[in-house]
């Protein structure tokens, strides 16, 4: 699974890290740091939750095999 992350959406709420500290890593001002997120096998709950806790919708999830690289294009 990959989350697909745009800051320019980011306003700093932080329930994703508070959902998944782990996963979800913040700037000193409490908003997501840039690049998108590949979930490690097993962290997929805690990830989706986080990202689902997004008031904003900065958080996309995918599974796709072309975007988590399982095919090539």
């Amino acid at each position: 699974m990959r989350i697909i992350v745009q800051n320019a959406k980011c306003q700093g709420h932080a329930r994703c890290a508070a959902q998944a500290p782990d996963i979800f890593k913040l700037d000193d001002e409490g908003y997501i740091l840039p690049g998108d997120i590949e979930v490690a096998q097993g962290e997929e709950l805690p990830a989706s939750r986080g990202a689902r806790s997004c008031p904003e919708r900065a958080l996309e999830l995918t599974r796709c095999a072309f975007c988590i690289g399982l095919i090539q294009p």
